[in-house]
């Protein structure tokens, strides 16, 4: 058997941080096992479905380094299968024609809440004959359900699950407008896409013994399900916008790198032992639902953000340098041309083991695409004081006879100054980050100057100077 999972979200919106992570382990499974892993789009909800929401889940995808092994299935193409399928059902008598008025329906809901029961279907067409109906009267296809004992799922995550028949009513396969319904046509879509594991959120539990009475009124066999627990925020209520970035797209715009957020989201209800940090061979070498916990997980903004640190010290600095460039673009008073990127670019080894998100990367190489004069900061301005403009006059003399223009002839130059002055190199190099950044945070001194270039290290300096 060759395992086949697949991913099926609804194009109605944001791809959320909990279908990320199904995705993911769907993802991981499959290559674990050597099979494929398929993309299938739910969009049969013509009115809130949009092209749109499609592309954020390409997107988002893309950006995970989650790659289907074939072609997208738009499940709204495949109507002729699901009525195919409803209709075969609805002429063995597995099926039949359910010709309530919506009006009938709610009186019979009403009625079992009287009763203290849930608020269903009661089977009035199960045993009629149609021919009782008014002619012509719009009707649906209703799947004959069992009434007497249990339907049996033996969950790869949550173990075995049961339910009594009698406590579900007679589904709908084809609503009064001949168009299926979800849960049908999930059924059939995952029969023909040849789907051998359903790993989803366990909100679909329920689902799955309704949609197992169509693979058994079919003659299918049932894939293998797993059903992932929620993702919860921090609090343990149901993640919402008030505990933070929720979607694909927030965490990609708050500065997150896909493979941190993977692998955080691997360890969000998987363990293996202590690991923690994971490539993605290793992930898939190591992943199995086996090691899928029961319980929800809960959201921690603060060891995301500790992974995403790792994984940024790690990546490559030109990768970073494109990433920042983006992010400052159209900032007010930043130029992002080449030679802003150079200088970035230039400065990158240090900046990132500085920086624990991509937006805070950005904040700090932000100084370099600024022009003279700087907005100083309350703190740099202390340091930008008569003594400071005295200090860097002094140093304006030196570095402007530095050569090379490198950071091991900067530094050399920059403690011969100190030494000859009786000053600390604390004591020159604080008005001088001052006048390089505006505040008082920066890369080494050597690095930075280096990086800016002796023509601009003057101009800031003579900005610095007659500032105020």
């Amino acid at each position: 058997m060759t395992v086949r999972t697949r991913f099926a979200p609804s194009p109605t919106g944001l791809l959320h941080i909990g279908n990320a992570r199904a995705a993911l382990f769907n993802f991981l499974f499959a290559r674990h096992h050597g099979g494929q892993f398929l993309l299938r789009i739910e969009d049969t909800d013509k009115e809130r479905s949009t092209q749109k929401a499609v592309e954020v889940i390409f997107d988002g995808l893309a950006w995970m380094g989650l790659t289907p092994d074939e072609a997208p299935v738009f499940q709204s193409t495949r109507q002729p299968r699901h009525t195919e399928v409803a209709l075969d059902l609805l002429e063995r008598g597995l099926a039949y024609r359910c010709y309530c008025t919506a009006e009938e329906l709610q009186a019979m809901r009403e009625e079992a809440v009287a009763k203290g029961l849930p608020p269903r279907y009661n089977g009035y067409w199960r045993d009629r004959d149609p021919a009782e109906a008014p002619p012509g009267a719009p009707f649906a296809v209703r799947l004959k359900a069992p009434r007497e004992g249990e339907t049996v799922i033996r969950d790869l995550v949550q173990g075995e699950v049961r339910v009594a028949n009698a406590e579900m009513d007679d589904l709908i396969l084809l609503r009064s407008d001949g168009t299926p319904t979800y849960l049908h046509a999930v059924v059939c879509d995952d029969h023909d896409m040849a789907i051998t594991h359903v790993i989803r959120g366990d909100d679909h539990l329920t689902n799955t013994f309704r949609q197992a009475m169509i693979y058994r009124a079919m003659g299918w066999n049932l894939p293998h399900f797993a059903h992932l627990p929620l993702i919860h925020g921090p609090d343990g209520a149901k993640l919402s916008k008030r505990h933070g970035a929720q979607s694909v797209v927030d965490f990609r715009e708050a500065g997150y790198l896909p493979e941190a957020l993977c692998n955080y989201l691997l360890r969000l209800g998987w363990g293996h032992g202590d690991a923690e940090i994971l490539s993605r061979d290793e992930q898939i070498r190591l992943f199995d639902l086996d090691g899928v916990g029961r319980s929800p997980s809960r959201m921690d903004y603060l060891k995301l953000t500790h992974v995403n640190g790792v994984y940024l010290r790690k990546a490559d600095d030109e990768r970073l340098t494109a990433d920042v460039m983006e992010r400052l673009t159209g900032r007010e008073g930043i130029d992002t041309d080449e030679t802003v990127r150079a200088r970035v670019r230039a400065l990158m080894p240090d900046l990132k083991e500085r920086a624990k998100l991509l937006t805070e990367l950005a904040d700090n190489a932000a100084f370099l695409g600024r022009s003279v004069p700087l907005t100083y900061n309350a703190k740099a301005l202390k340091l930008l004081d008569a003594a400071g403009k005295a200090t860097l006059k002094g140093l304006s003399h030196t570095l402007a006879l530095v050569e090379p223009f490198s950071a091991g002839a900067i530094d050399a130059a920059l403690r011969g100054h100190a030494d000859r002055h009786g000053l600390k190199l604390g004591q020159i190099a604080q008005p001088l980050r001052a006048a390089m950044t505006g505040n008082t945070v920066s890369p080494g001194i050597d690095q930075t100057l280096a990086a800016l270039g002796r023509d601009e290290v003057l101009a800031r300096i003579g900005a610095a100077i007659a500032h105020g």
